[in-house]
């Protein structure tokens, strides 16, 4: 079984890429954040292309912004719609789904940005995930929780540390939040198969960041012991981040069982540019 998450930053925008992808590296479940739908607009404009491809569907979306979806051809049982007793901002956001897939309990996961450390949206972050640790921990062994988190789990998953001090996705806090979520049993299929590999799922549209590699690792795909005892492949499709108007993250994939494309990885295809020398970029926004 084939699963993959993906953040598309808007499923309209990024409709004839999604479609195309999913013909060439057909998942069996797909995980999707940032849908940038509401569920009726959802159904409408895309539910067709995706039945005619033999996916059901869930959503939780709303309009212009967040929203998550999964889609399955495994099966799609026992869907929720939320965090149960999740905080809201004020107001609860479209930023999580799970379902049963072919005995899986699977999770599609938006986490909040936390924008500025310390600020309120920071900390609605960290109760975000305190919420979201309370549901998995509610659930069964076999799980897989995906998504966009938002959360670069070790200084190894960005391109340079000291490019990010004072900015979000890579604070103490966040990781400790991260590392409670995981403590629940969960292994992080990426780098259990790659250790020692540099590995980036986001890559930020400005000042040439994706050509040069410069990019986080903040799309995860965390497996429950007995799913990660059946990872048979686990890698980032860096080509659908390529090309004409892409969303600025790449899908991660996981096979389970059988890998129809053997054990590939860590990043496909690999990028050109060398690792860059410590301190000589920053980030675009600083």
């Amino acid at each position: 079984m084939r699963v993959a998450t993906w953040n598309v930053n808007s499923a309209k925008q990024r409709l004839p890429r999604l479609l195309d992808w999913l013909d060439q590296r057909q998942p069996d479940v797909v995980c999707l954040q940032e849908i940038k739908l509401t569920n009726d607009a959802f159904a409408n404009v895309l539910g067709p292309e995706f039945t005619d491809r033999g996916y059901e569907i869930a959503v939780n979306g709303e309009a212009q912004w967040n929203g998550v979806a999964i889609l399955s051809r495994v099966g799609l049982d026992d869907v929720v719609v939320g965090i149960p007793g999740g905080p809201g901002f004020p107001q609860v956001e479209s930023r999580a789904i799970s379902a049963d897939c072919n005995g899986i309990r699977v999770h599609s996961l938006y986490v909040p940005n936390g924008r500025v450390p310390n600020s309120e949206h920071y900390h609605y972050k960290l109760a975000w995930l305190e919420a979201l640790r309370a549901q998995v921990a509610a659930g069964p062994d076999e799980v897989l929780v995906c998504g966009d988190m938002n959360i670069a789990p070790t200084d190894a998953d960005v391109f340079d540390p000291a490019a990010y001090i004072g900015q979000t996705h890579v604070t103490a806090p966040e990781r400790a939040a991260l590392a409670r979520l995981q403590e629940l049993g969960l292994r992080d299929v990426i780098r259990d198969r790659w250790p020692n590999e540099t590995v980036f799922s986001y890559w930020d549209y400005r000042a040439g960041m994706f050509h040069k590699n410069l990019g986080m690792r903040i799309d995860l795909i965390l497996a429950g012991t007995p799913v990660a005892a059946r990872v048979q492949a686990a890698w980032v499709d860096r080509l659908a981040r390529k090309g004409t108007g892409p969303s600025d993250h790449a899908p991660v994939m996981v096979d389970l069982d059988a890998a129809p494309d053997g054990d590939i990885g860590p990043m496909v295809p690999p990028p050109s540019a060398k690792a860059p020398r410590r301190g000589s970029h920053k980030l675009p926004q600083a």
